[in-house]
């Protein structure tokens, strides 16, 4: 299918079943972080699943081009990348399975009905605050700072929208850890499955992804790290499994 592009917009291959994405460089274009949690999560193909945050909907494009799911929606606060996420959902033939709502996270209870979703995945603004940003309306400033909700909005709807025994899968900065997990067992997203991820093995990490059940009970799994690069420019087999290469 053919889409009309805007200024600066380009089409970028996504390694998986033939899907492409739309993006703007000059404003956002999604990170290793959400291509990550894509290959840490884990969805069956009757499975609803909702993506908080959405962007550019990069991430219910690899879900659904890894396990399917019945029916996949994003939600996205800025309208510009909400489009580009709507037209890439075109551009892939996805519409009668990939809805990108317009929207605020803090309001996603009653844009949605109430534990309707199996899965939801977040990739979640990692900077509390508005410290050092220049201009806080900046697409790549809302991205990565905490403008327009806080980590409590995410998991607090999470909880909401959850079915009881779904699980939500998160990608964020280790550290914020002790924050992330008290603020899940507070809402009752027991953490159940967690990864940290160096960019080599002789460094600290610098991302860690979770899964958290809710209404789980406690108990969590510490999988082994994962490391992105061998080498400069090198990527892990592992990595390359996650990309498709």
């Amino acid at each position: 299918m053919t889409v009309s592009l805007k200024d600066n917009e380009r089409i970028d291959d996504l390694q998986r079943n033939g899907y492409r994405i739309i993006q703007n460089p000059k404003k956002f274009c999604f990170g290793m972080d959400a291509v990550l949690l894509t290959g840490f999560a884990h969805a069956k193909a009757t499975d609803v699943l909702l993506d908080l945050g959405t962007g550019t909907g990069i991430i219910p494009l690899l879900m659904e081009a890894k396990y399917g799911c019945r029916r996949l929606t994003g939600l996205e606060i800025q309208p510009e990348s909400a489009d580009m996420a709507m037209r890439s959902v075109e551009l892939n033939g996805l519409s009668e399975k990939i809805e990108i709502v317009t929207g605020d996270i803090k309001e996603a209870g009653s844009l949605f009905p109430p534990a309707s979703f199996d899965c939801i995945t977040c990739n979640p603004p990692y900077m509390i605050g508005k410290h050092g940003i220049v201009n806080p309306q900046d697409s790549k400033a809302i991205a990565r700072h905490e403008i327009f909700c806080t980590f409590e909005d995410v998991v607090r709807q999470t909880a909401k929208l959850l079915r009881p025994g779904g699980h939500f899968f998160l990608v964020h900065r280790p550290f914020r850890l002790a924050e992330i997990i008290t603020l899940m067992t507070k809402y009752k997203l027991e953490p159940k499955r967690m990864q940290l991820v160096y960019p080599y093995v002789d460094k600290e990490p610098n991302m860690v992804l979770l899964e958290s059940v809710r209404g789980g009970n406690p108990r969590m799994t510490v999988e082994k790290p994962l490391i992105v690069f061998r080498s400069p420019g090198e990527y892990m087999p592992e990595i390359q499994d996650v990309y498709g290469f």
